[in-house]
């Protein structure tokens, strides 16, 4: 792993620990340490270790501390999958202590090998291993809900609007979008620091950005998390990577291995049940069915965020005939989706609550109330990604004291860190693209990035001041 990452994390069998801060004693240990030139003992399973001078300790939460932060994360996490992940990293590694940087970069590795909304799913693990199963919902939906239920709302009443919006609205999104990309850059570059610091990694990271700016099909990015793992076993073969130290802040991980298997079950066996009942009793049907089956269909097998899953959703939804042009019953139209793909990206949370969106306005044209398409589609593609967050990682326990595994880790989290990096390129190009006021969009965003990163101004201090130059930009008729 790179040498920044702190080696303070789970032994073998200790995840479920609770963490207990200790004062450092002042007299030395009495049990008699081996001579240097001693040969080293059997790689048995050995006790926990009390937490030594100067090894750093993690706190304990309550569901109220997961409230107070995890209410904030949901309205600050401007900028997609890639500035939440810097997010997280800032405030829960960095700032509250819940965790080390090697288990967070851990919960970061599972939500790239998992299909489904990586931060989705990392906001999910944060809260389950600090209070279990209901400290991971409690914190996962905080983090989900305001930019769904303002989704639903934009689905239900003002789709029609955003499809030729005013320019003052104009003006806000896209200031607020060049607040959002500087977000994105200012949380890579600290995962650059502490993920990709060693010549191997950096070129890991390097080449799978320049993979992900160059292909977007769905088989790239688990075959890119492959190859990082191999690389990296390859050049770390002879490291010995045995887990040392405390436990890393880890407190729980949720359901045992059997709720965990029973979880990834479920998961398949709803798969199976919504693709055969839509291929046979709805065939080519416009139901709430065909609904649910496309989008859990879409999270099942997803990898690499949005960058994917839109143009995936965008065959599904916008239905075309041969010629190209729209059909009668298409679900959304082709203006329709771009507006509310402009509207969520300016909204805080995950571009997948963009499905709600959709699935008000799937409802309400085929004279459903719009809630249950809302419902439909949100959950059908948030839910295979939960599901199976939660099933792997009472088996994460286990498979993490690995060699094999944590050698690949730092390749893992190399690839990860470069589809972010990819991330910052490609979404300044199309904020520059789609702006009205292209110049003044940057500079909305290079001193947004200033603020966020070097003067440490609060997050949502930084969104306002962005919707504001916008506005003002709009105002002013700057180019």
């Amino acid at each position: 792993m790179p040498p920044t990452v702190k080696d303070n994390d789970l032994e073998a069998g200790a995840a479920n620990a609770v963490v207990a801060v200790k004062e450092p004693s002042p007299s030395p240990p009495s049990t008699p340490r081996a001579a240097p030139d001693a040969p080293e003992p059997p790689a048995t399973p050995a006790p926990e270790p009390a937490p030594s001078e100067g090894e750093e300790q993690y706190v304990s939460v309550t569901y109220l501390d997961i409230l107070k932060t995890w209410s904030l994360m949901g309205y600050i996490g401007f900028g997609g999958p890639a500035a939440h992940i810097g997010l997280f990293q800032r405030f829960f590694v960095e700032r509250y202590k819940w965790m080390s940087m090697q288990v967070f970069a851990e919960l970061f590795s599972l939500g790239q090998c998992l299909p489904g909304p990586t931060s989705t799913q990392v906001s999910f693990a944060i809260g389950t291993v600090k209070k279990g199963v209901l400290g991971g919902l409690l914190s996962g939906a905080l983090f989900q809900y305001p930019g769904a239920v303002v989704m639903t709302l934009v689905g239900a009443g003002a789709a029609n609007f955003l499809t030729n919006p005013p320019g003052w609205l104009e003006g806000i999104v896209a200031g607020l979008s060049a607040v959002g990309v500087a977000l994105v850059a200012s949380a890579t570059k600290g995962l650059l620091l502490k993920l990709c610091n060693t010549n191997v990694t950096a070129v890991i990271g390097t080449l799978a950005a320049g993979a992900a700016i160059y292909w977007s099909e769905p088989w790239l990015f688990p075959l890119l998390i492959i190859i990082g793992f191999a690389i990296t076993n390859f050049t770390e073969r002879k490291e010995d990577k045995r887990l040392k130290g405390n436990d890393g802040g880890v407190e729980s991980l949720g359901f045992g291995m059997l709720g965990g298997g029973v979880l990834i079950s479920v998961w398949m066996a709803v798969l199976v049940a919504v693709l055969v009942l839509a291929r046979t009793k709805y065939e080519n049907g416009d139901g709430p069915l065909s609904w649910f089956e496309v989008f859990y269909r879409i999270g099942s097998i997803i990898y690499g965020g949005g960058q994917v899953v839109l143009p995936m959703l965008l065959t599904d939804v916008v239905k075309k005939g041969d010629d190209g042009n729209e059909l009668p019953n298409t679900w959304v139209t082709e203006k329709q989706f771009y507006a509310g793909l402009g509207a969520v990206q300016a909204m805080p949370g995950p571009l997948f609550n963009f499905s709600a969106y959709l699935g008000c306005i799937m409802a309400i044209k085929f004279k459903y109330p719009f809630i249950l398409g809302a419902v439909l589609a949100w959950f059908g593609l948030f839910a295979p990604g939960v599901l199976l967050m939660f099933g792997v990682l009472p088996f994460w326990k286990k498979f993490r004291t690995w060699q094999i595994y944590r050698r690949g880790l730092s390749g893992m989290n190399a690839v990860g860190v470069g589809l972010i990096l990819a991330s910052v390129f490609k979404m300044t190009i199309d904020v520059w693209r789609i702006s009205p006021f292209k110049d003044a969009s940057l500079c909305i965003g290079l001193f947004a990035f200033t603020a966020v990163d070097e003067l440490k101004i609060f997050e949502p201090f930084v969104v306002i001041g962005g919707a504001l130059l916008g506005l003002l930009a709009w105002g002013a008729k700057l180019r």
